[in-house]
């Protein structure tokens, strides 16, 4: 049996994964600030019949009581999503990476040397894409003018011709292109770092869209299936931003937290800092997501807008290949079946 701390034990994935934990016969600490952007509510007392230690990750001799004992970390804490503006950067970096930094110290005082990190595939920025003239190429950051447009697609950087998107592996060039993506970014970084100073095994999963039940609703920092998912109860149709040809994988958190099993048994036996996409390897539009839920719910068909964030990228759909390999995980949760259940499941208040 391995004691296991999860920092944002009681967030959306945190809470599946300390579930999948305990399940699989783990002692399991919680540690959770309940933070708003997360958190309507203050957070429950314990999550799935482990205590929780309510407590920010910046609070050193916090983090280092909750460490008392404990075999490994799954670093789940985190704010996510694009935020509502600028005002959000030194939270977004305040929580995500100082707390991160404090983790770390914490971790090695206390000679701690397995982590499991929650990254996340806004690293890449955009995904692959291949141009008939030049071969594999990196798009700039799509241009206002454009998006207005509605000429969404990334052009080839050399001659501006259509490119065709691919799988982004992880030995892609990381392209942070929001301030959530470049703290992922950063956290990546400091794991890194922290691995090679410690002689520590850092397993850096790189989560896709994540959705189904538990999900938060109704905040600027829900995932798009919640969004939808909200619109379809009240009535409203899913606002589907662009074109809604935009390539996404969305990953089912059962399998997530599938993941977070499989990468802490591999951290017993490995040594230095690995990333894994975490994906179902089947891709989806955003626009057929939305149609989907929109189906299973019963509710009025997606609208598509033609809005834009500067924040957002066009395709981004992984290789899940070395995380089968390595790791020994396969998402198991289908697409439709994952979206029948999410369309009538509870969602975070």
């Amino acid at each position: 049996m391995t004691h296991v701390l999860v920092t944002g034990g009681a967030g959306f994935i945190g809470s599946h994964v300390t579930t999948a934990l305990v399940a699989a016969g783990h002692r399991v600490t919680v540690l959770d600030a309940g933070h708003s952007a997360a958190h309507r509510r203050p957070p429950p007392s314990a999550v799935a019949g482990c205590e929780l230690l309510a407590a920010d990750l910046r609070d050193v001799a916090a983090v280092r009581r909750a460490l008392t004992g404990v075999d490994a970390v799954v670093h789940q804490a985190a704010m996510v999503g694009l935020g509502v503006d600028l005002d959000d950067l030194p939270e977004y970096v305040g929580c995500n990476d100082l707390g991160t930094a404090v983790l770390l110290a914490s971790m090695a005082r206390a000679g701690v040397h397995r982590l499991v990190l929650a990254s996340s595939m806004v690293v890449y920025g955009e995904g692959a894409y291949t141009c008939t003239a030049h071969g594999p190429v990196s798009p700039a950051a799509r241009a206002v003018a454009d998006l207005a447009a509605a000429r969404f697609e990334p052009a080839c950087p050399t001659c501006a011709a259509p490119l065709a998107p691919g799988l982004v592996d992880e030995e892609a060039r990381l392209d942070p292109r929001s301030v959530y993506a470049a703290t992922k970014v950063a956290q990546e970084h400091l794991t890194a770092a922290w691995s090679r100073q410690t002689g520590g095994s850092v397993a850096a999963l790189r989560y896709h869209n994540v959705y189904g039940p538990g999900m938060p609703k109704d905040t600027p920092y829900s995932g798009v299936a919640a969004i939808f998912r909200s619109a379809l109860e009240s009535g409203r149709a899913p606002r589907v931003f662009e074109d809604g040809g935009q390539r996404r994988d969305f990953v089912h958190v059962r399998d997530v937290a599938a993941a977070n099993l499989a990468a802490l048994a591999a951290t017993e036996s490995a040594r230095g800092w690995r990333a894994y996409n975490i994906a179902s390897g089947k891709p989806t539009t955003v626009g057929e997501m939305a149609g989907a839920l929109a189906t299973a719910m019963g509710g009025p068909a997606p609208v598509v807008t033609g809005e834009f964030r500067l924040g957002d990228v066009r395709h981004v759909v992984a290789s899940p290949a070395r995380a089968v390999h390595e790791l020994g995980f396969r998402a198991a949760v289908a697409f439709a079946d994952g979206m029948a259940e999410f369309a009538r499941a509870a969602l975070r208040a």
